[in-house]
Parts: C-alpha cells; sequence; structure tokens
C-alpha cells in the first residue's frame, strides 16, 4: 500500500519504556503478523519515518505495533503520546519473515522481536496450530499475553541477556517446526548457533533483522 493516513485506536503501555499502538485497518490494507510497516511521524516540522513489525495476529479491524520508548530518541518519545483518534502515515507492508498458516511454528525473539513473536503465536492458534516461544530480555514486555498464550498451550522459555538459547530452542523443535527469528544482529547471531547445535538449519528460519 502506498502511504496513507490511519488513525490510533488505542495505546497501551506493555512493559517498562514499551508501548503498543493500534491502528484502526485502512480500506484495502492486507498484512500477515511478523511483516512490517512504515510510519511517518513528523517532528519539529520533518518527516522521520520508522519501521515496526506488525504485532498483532490479524489486521481485520484494527492492527498493532510495538514500540521501544528510547527516552533520549527524537521519534519514540513523541510517539509514546499517541492518543485515539490521531492520525499518523503508514505504508506498506513490507517483508517476507511472516507467518504463512504454517501448522508449528518456533518464535525466537531478542527484545522488541517479542511483538511478531505474540502476534505469530496467537495466529497460529488461531487457525488450528501449535506454537512456541523463545524469548530473550532484560526487561520482558508484553507478559500479559505470554500468560494468556502459555495458558492456551504455548510453550513459553522467557531468558535473561547472560542465559543460552541452546536448550530452549533444542526443546522446542521438532522435525516440522518453522522457525521464525526476530531481534538485533547479535541476537540473530545466538539463535543461529543454537539452531546449528540443535542440529536444524538456520537458512530455512524466518529472519528478520532490526539492525
Amino acid at each position: 500500500m502506498d502511504q496513507t493516513a490511519v488513525t490510533v485506536a488505542a495505546v497501551h503501555d506493555v512493559g517498562p519504556d514499551a508501548i503498543a499502538v493500534e491502528f484502526e485497518t485502512p480500506e484495502g490494507f492486507e498484512a500477515r503478523p511478523g511483516q512490517f510497516v512504515k510510519l511517518i511521524a513528523t517532528v519539529d516540522g520533518e518527516a522521520q519515518p520508522r519501521f515496526y513489525t506488525i504485532s498483532s495476529p490479524d489486521v481485520t479491524d484494527t492492527f498493532e505495533i510495538t514500540i521501544g520508548i528510547d527516552p533520549e530518541g527524537e521519534v519514540t518519545p513523541r510517539l509514546r503520546t499517541l492518543a485515539a483518534g490521531d492520525e499518523m502515515t503508514l505504508s506498506g507492508p513490507y517483508g517476507d519473515a511472516y507467518y504463512e498458516d504454517e501448522s508449528r511454528v518456533l518464535v525466537l525473539a531478542g527484545g522488541p522481536g517479542i511483538g511478531p513473536a505474540v502476534g505469530i503465536a496467537e495466529r497460529a492458534l488461531d487457525v488450528g496450530g501449535q506454537a512456541a516461544i523463545v524469548y530473550r530480555d532484560d526487561e520482558p514486555i508484553h507478559e500479559d499475553r505470554l500468560a494468556d498464550l502459555g495458558a492456551r498451550g504455548v510453550g513459553i522459555e522467557i531468558l535473561t541477556p547472560a542465559e543460552t538459547l541452546d536448550d530452549a530452542v533444542a526443546d522446542a523443535l521438532t522435525d516440522e517446526t518453522q522457525v521464525f527469528i526476530y531481534g538485533f544482529a547479535a541476537f540473530l547471531d545466538d539463535a543461529t548457533s543454537a539452531l546449528e547445535a540443535a542440529g536444524a538449519d538456520p537458512e530455512a528460519a524466518k529472519v528478520e533483522n532490526f539492525g
């Protein structure tokens, strides 16, 4: 979709320095959990584009993105002040590391990668599939949704930055599992190593590098 106006439906705090922004879905917008969009904020009269991955299981009426707030940043402190009824400019979706109705998924999430992880897991369950999440962060977010997913049978491992991914990844993998990896470069390296240690092919994973 080319640039179009989107309206904020709601804003939720989802953890330390993190918000989830829910938008009304514009006509003609179609996306899958795990794809990302470009949002354009205006700061001091200048357009500031930022990319955020969809963290809702679908985009039927509304869709959600999860934003980590950098108190020293140019854009995210402004986004924290968003309220229902505000408008922004959106384009997309972009990316090919998204859920395509696989029957069993394992999402490896570092930091803000938990946004797409919960969306993918929820979507997988909604269509009758299975899901597992291995999440590493020093200050976990989306804990309410993770608790709900756990109650629905999703295997969830939450690790500190000092903990290795190896055992959790090996325990969650099966031959039929589609692996997704979302996070920054250092986390992607650790996730790749954990897959190799478990005997899986990292090239088969769907990966989004946050930078």
